[in-house]
């Protein structure tokens, strides 16, 4: 067996490439197994995969009946996690998420404390429209999200690893909701939009689920292949190029910062965290799309899901109607 020096690019190099082949096929596996229940969603399926690739959380945002539901389920059978789902309400406690203590009485008389685990204590978890929860409630997934852990009356208990949130939100109904603060939105690795199926697809949709048998993905591979694919996704080599581009268009979204469009349209724009986020999904979805090393196509395909919900327009594109769609859109054509 050779043992592979750290200060030896060469052989790290090649030990690099044969884990990224072997990872290849795994999620080539993937695609196919997810392919037998989500019928014309590739995007969707592709941004999804590859926030999870990343080691990040997803929001999927999409009117009732696009089958969100039954993404997130069938990713969890795919890869192998322990899923669960909460429905948020308005009257969702933080307790009904992250647990509560509970008073047990020994034979003895004796009393004492007993956590109970909340859902969130699972590898893929399923949050259902979570903007119906109230901003308190919002705030204990907020911590898990980030810290990957709860505290319960001042105990530190640590979440399972992977653990990743796939969120869902209804564009339409709004009433009754409570919109999702800036921070959290900064959590979530990518804002997924998820559109209508083309016509295809939806007849593929109706054949294959209105009969007596209904396609299910199938197990590929568990929680700790996954976790070894997510720390080759940090090793994988960037050019130098792809690094210029991810920050250039960064910073070209902040008002301020030498960008016309972003001073005539941008009130704030995205922090570091967009560049690590893209600096860690052009790895991944280049190799979801079976490449070994990221290219600048990568850069301009994220751009949207991963900086739609990190930058607001100010009063001056609202009243001309633009977008933050279309904002991004001429960030991407000046980037060249």
């Amino acid at each position: 067996m050779t043992i592979l020096e750290p200060h030896d690019p060469v052989a790290d190099a090649s030990d690099i490439e044969a884990r990224a082949q072997a990872a290849l096929a795994d999620i080539a596996a993937i695609r196919a197994s997810v392919a037998r229940a989500i019928f014309g969603q590739e995007t969707v399926v592709e941004h999804t995969l590859t926030a999870i690739l990343a080691g990040g959380h997803a929001l999927l945002v999409g009117v009732p009946g696009l089958a969100k539901t039954r993404l997130v389920e069938t990713l969890g059978v795919a890869l192998g996690l322990d899923g669960k789902r909460i429905q948020f309400t308005p009257d969702l406690m933080p307790s009904d998420i992250v647990g509560s203590e509970v008073l047990d009485q020994g034979d003895g008389g004796r009393r004492s404390f007993r956590f109970i685990r909340g859902p969130v204590f699972a590898q893929l978890l399923m949050a259902d429209e979570i903007n119906r929860a109230s901003p308190r409630t919002q705030s204990a997934l907020l911590q898990a999200m980030q810290e990957y852990h709860v505290t319960v009356a001042g105990e530190r208990h640590d979440l399972p690893a992977p653990f990743h949130v796939l969120a869902t939100q209804n564009p339409l109904e709004q009433e009754g909701t409570y919109p999702l603060p800036e921070a959290q939105l900064d959590r979530f690795l990518m804002q997924v939009d998820v559109d209508y199926p083309d016509l295809a697809a939806e007849r593929r949709i109706l054949m294959a689920t209105t009969g007596v048998t209904d396609d299910k993905a199938e197990p590929v591979i568990d929680a700790e292949r996954l976790r070894d694919i997510q720390r080759l996704v940090r090793q994988m080599p960037v050019p130098e190029s792809v690094v210029d581009a991810i920050l250039s268009l960064v910073r070209s979204a902040r008002p301020g910062h030498g960008s016309a469009e972003a001073d005539a349209h941008i009130a704030w724009g995205p922090g570091p965290r967009a560049s690590q986020a893209l600096m860690l999904c052009v790895r991944a979805r280049a190799l979801y799309e079976g490449r070994l090393a990221p290219s600048l196509d990568d850069v301009h395909a994220l751009a949207e899901p991963i900086l739609q919900h990190r930058m607001a327009l100010n009063f001056a594109a609202r009243a001309e109607g633009t977008g933050v769609r279309e904002v991004i859109a001429r960030l991407k054509r000046a980037l060249g």
